[in-house]
């Protein structure tokens, strides 16, 4: 008897990113925005007796270093007795963009390995144990994901409401530490990933803050996103990270002007790159943009936030 579940997985982009410093542990001292887009990758899980990863894409791995065969293996070691999970991620979100691709899937692999065995595990400790995958894989599991049970499956207390939602976050420490904001909608985004990867160490790791000249005011982007002022909050979308990435890849300033040229409000580097997103008004500039921008990247993407409900 088939026993499966589909659950979506959302990527983020990176509204605001600051570095405060850095930690003891070697990690970077974050506070930044993070919030859920409807680009996701479709997680399909199935009973089994053994983890295994399978996917539609060459560039993700399909052994235990992939972030998703990381969370099966967490989890079912924490809380099993021995069971398995035949994991297959349909992909759709770009690899090595910046855009958490790699920490939903483990997010929603946690979240449907916790439905489909009935384990009960409450959101909090799903949440603890998530950040020992990654530092973004705590703001994954928030939301309330489009998920659909195969009809065989049994005995589980799961109830699938499709009340959807996406999240937004404010997150500090290396990202783990979580501050929900309300739920907005931002209609229009217009997320462009140039054909190359950045690695994420790389860029930490090359960041200096004598190098940062505008620093993001997290402060007043709250404000304007409290009364909802589209045009104000994305000013403040800033991402110190685009001194290291932008300076490799001279490139990801051009996507940015580019965007702005094609009428963005604002446009921004997500994570650490190199995907660039532009905050768009009306709809007619947005897809427009996406007609120009399609011409030269064939990743790019016309989005909204992640349960706008239409």
């Amino acid at each position: 008897m088939s026993k499966t579940i589909v659950i979506e997985a959302p990527a983020k982009i990176n509204l605001m990113l600051d570095i405060k410093g850095k930690r003891s542990d070697g990690y970077h001292e974050l506070e930044t925005l993070m919030h859920q887009i409807d680009l996701v990758d479709k997680i399909h899980i199935k009973k089994d007796s053994s983890i295994s990863i399978k996917s539609n894409s060459l560039e993700i791995p399909n052994d235990s270093s992939n972030l998703a065969y990381k969370a099966a293996q967490l989890i079912l070691r924490t809380y099993g007795r021995g069971e398995g999970a035949a994991i297959f991620i349909d992909k759709n979100i770009p690899v090595g963009a910046g855009l958490a691709g790699g920490s939903t899937d483990a997010a929603a692999v946690l979240k449907g390995i916790n439905i489909l065995y009935n384990y009960d595990i409450s959101d909090e400790k799903l949440a603890y144990i998530s950040a020992q995958i990654g530092s973004d894989v705590p703001f994954c599991l928030q939301g309330n994901p489009r998920i659909i049970m195969d009809e065989t499956v049994e005995g589980t207390a799961f109830k699938n409401d499709q009340n959807i939602e996406g999240s937004t976050c404010i997150a500090r420490g290396r990202g783990e530490l979580l501050t929900p904001l309300e739920s907005k909608v931002l209609p229009w985004i217009l997320l462009v990933k140039p054909d190359f990867q950045l690695s994420t160490a790389e860029v930490y790791g090359k960041f200096k803050m004598e190098n940062v000249h505008i620093i993001p005011d997290l402060n007043a982007f709250i404000k304007a996103w409290e009364i909802y002022d589209i045009i104000e909050l994305s000013h403040y979308c800033e991402n110190v990270l685009e001194t290291v990435s932008a300076t490799l890849y001279p490139e990801i300033m051009q996507i940015k002007k580019s965007l702005e040229r094609l009428g963005a409000v604002k446009a921004t580097m997500s994570g650490s790159g190199p995907a660039v997103f532009g905050v768009f008004i009306h709809p007619e500039d947005a897809l427009k943009a996406q007609q120009v921008m399609k011409e030269s990247y064939s990743e790019t993407y016309l989005v909204s936030s992640y349960g706008r409900g239409d």
